[in-house]
């Protein structure tokens, strides 16, 4: 059987889990694979984890799988996060949220002792912003809040399902910003957030601990 590149990552991440874990789980379509592998490992060796889901689509998942969940309001620290990413650069820097999650994703992900983030190559970049920085926003007034992210050099589109507005599972929007490459992500993170409005964005900033990037089957891991 021929695996994909996403389902490679996947099967290498679930080596990290432990039993009686509590797992941070990212969303996304490398992430659902992850979770097909974490599933087959638990039937097979009577693994006992539970995980808390960055987004409604990895809870429906995990929960047709029969993978436990749980809530911050009982476990308050994650030993591990496995979440996937929309780019990554040689520091580990992200940019995540095409899925809308990113807010979430990065409050999951900055509490876990361990950080993991497993990708196909194509997701490998020399230098941020191929992919636009999604900002999660306030709906009240956001377009006030577009025109001052317009000041940063960015072309910005509010992210659209067909003819609706796209809300995130906190209820908010995405101003999706393209910069077409960033200079320095960690200035423009720090900068964006100082603007009234701006809930969170999509730059994940010195959090990977461990990258697991496949390429044409070809399995690669990257650490801090």
């Amino acid at each position: 059987m021929e695996y994909s590149d996403k389902q490679i990552a996947a099967q290498e991440a679930v080596r990290y889990i432990k039993d009686g874990m509590v797992i941070g789980i990212g969303s996304g379509s490398t992430v659902n694979e992850f979770l097909y592998c974490l599933a087959a490992r638990m039937r097979k060796e009577r693994l006992q984890v539970v995980g808390i889901p960055a987004s409604k689509k990895s809870e429906r998942l995990a929960t047709e799988l029969g993978i436990p969940l749980t809530t911050f309001a009982t476990y308050q620290n994650v030993d591990i996060a496995i979440d996937g990413t929309d780019e990554i650069d040689d520091q580990l820097y992200l940019v995540k949220g095409g899925g809308g999650s990113l807010v979430r994703e990065k409050m999951i992900d900055l509490v876990a002792e361990t950080f993991i983030v497993i990708a196909s190559g194509e997701k490998k970049v020399k230098k941020l912003g191929s992919f636009p920085v999604p900002v999660e926003v306030v709906p009240f007034g956001w377009q006030a809040t577009e025109q001052r992210l317009q000041q940063f050099g960015c072309q910005t589109n509010l992210r659209m399902v067909e003819e609706d507005i796209f809300v995130s599972d906190n209820q908010n929007y995405i101003i999706d910003c393209d910069f077409k490459e960033i200079d320095d992500a960690e200035a423009l993170h720090g900068s964006l957030k100082q603007i009234v409005g701006v809930i969170e964005t999509g730059i994940f900033i010195n959090m990977v601990d461990k990258a697991i990037v496949a390429d044409n089957g070809e399995l690669s891991i990257l650490e801090k």
